[in-house]
């Protein structure tokens, strides 16, 4: 038979669980200071990363959103975010983008870096975009984290600059062009219009039909020193540095007086090379007509390198509810998908060095917006590409 416990032991025991208990509570204290604390560093963590205006996405190994922060929702319309693939959410399309850096970023375990333009309530805004790989405890990606940054502002003001730039130069020239060509032409003008005046006298004294070629061949001299004042005109015109000054403008009439511009070049191409659809019935825009006329060059420049004398192009007008639409269609070799996004990107040229410095479309984007106007492109590679201008009528400026 065991012996009773005494005192002592009794004693002994509930010394221990004190001392056990003691030990819990203190457990308990640490853990809480620590949960504290960790609470403490994730609300800092958080005001950081809610601090940040760049939109900011966490993506999964198969590129579904898992978490943003508050600039994402400032930005895209998407209430809900998370649970849905990064190319529902930001291309509205079902399936991944062909340059996804994401996808990059994954496949090479680096960062990627990548500039292009999205459509954002019914905008284009310009983004560049960061992928960074999360890695596990093995040094494998398994979340990406994208930042995106949007530089729409930024690569607007290097448009304008290069344009101011462009347009400034164009205008030294033009000034000088017009100098040295209005002296000869006022000489061969004013002799022509004096010999015009004596063929009445003419006629008289020779032969008839010297006398008709005679007349035949000062009409025709007049006729080209007028056509070539008004080229030098239209050339004043365009390089002329009136950013501010808007007044109404007939688009079909500009389509007009561009084209008489590029007449010379035309010529090298067959002549039913372009066609006009023209709506009659358009109204007025509140505009530049300079500026505007700069866009409409750009885009036919662009029509002709891209069907080299072998498709055609096709200039329209037409008015879609409140908007004043320019088209220029054209059936060449089309745009690549993948370089759709960069068009309006400031030096994005798929040109050969030499053809171009990749500041045309930049500069179209910018005098567009610069008009609450939005330009858009269609196109599929090798059938073709559609720019549309869309512009506010001007009773509605």
């Amino acid at each position: 038979m065991k012996p009773k416990p005494t005192l002592e032991d009794l004693v002994g025991i509930e010394y221990a669980k004190l001392g056990f208990f003691r030990e819990v509570q203190e457990k308990i204290a640490e853990l809480s200071a620590s949960n504290l604390e960790l609470a403490k560093n994730q609300r800092h963590v958080q005001g950081i990363l809610e601090g940040i205006t760049d939109v900011m996405v966490v993506l999964s190994a198969n590129l579904v959103i898992t978490s943003v922060n508050k600039a994402f929702h400032a930005v895209f319309q998407e209430s809900l975010p998370e649970g849905k693939h990064c190319y529902e959410v930001f291309r509205g399309l079902h399936e991944p983008c062909s340059m996804c850096p994401a996808k990059t970023a994954l496949k090479t375990n680096a960062v990627c870096r990548q500039s292009s333009i999205c459509a954002v309530d019914g905008k284009n805004h310009h983004f560049d975009t960061t992928a960074s790989p999360l890695r596990n405890s093995r040094g494998e990606p398994c979340h990406i984290l994208l930042l995106k940054r949007d530089v729409t502002m930024e690569k607007e003001y290097q448009a304008k600059y290069y344009m101011a730039e462009r347009m400034a130069t164009l205008g030294v020239l033009a000034a000088g062009v017009a100098h040295e060509i209005n002296n000869p032409l006022t000489a061969i003008s004013g002799f022509a219009e004096g010999l015009k005046r004596r063929i009445p006298r003419l006629e008289k004294q020779v032969e008839t039909d010297l006398a008709e070629d005679f007349k035949e061949y000062v009409g025709i001299i007049l006729k080209e020193c007028r056509r070539c004042q008004e080229i030098v005109q239209s050339l004043l015109a365009f390089g002329r540095q009136t950013c501010s000054d808007y007044s109404s403008v007939d688009m079909n009439s500009l389509v007009h007086d561009t084209l008489k511009l590029l007449r010379n070049h035309l010529k090298q191409y067959p002549p039913e090379l372009i066609t006009l659809d023209l709506d009659n019935s358009l109204p007025p825009v509140l505009g530049n007509a300079s500026q505007l006329s700069q866009v409409i060059l750009n885009l036919l420049f662009n029509a002709l390198d891209a069907v080299q004398a072998k498709g055609t192009i096709c200039i329209r007008t037409f008015v879609d509810k409140e908007t004043v639409m320019l088209a220029v269609e054209d059936t060449g070799s089309g745009i690549p998908s993948e370089n759709l996004d960069k068009l309006f990107e400031p030096f994005f040229t798929t040109k050969p060095a030499g053809k171009g410095i990749g500041i045309g479309l930049a500069t179209c984007y910018n005098i567009v917006h610069g008009h609450g106007g939005e330009i858009v492109v269609c196109s599929q590679e090798g059938e073709g590409s559609i720019f549309r201008v869309k512009l506010p009528r001007g009773g509605n400026q």
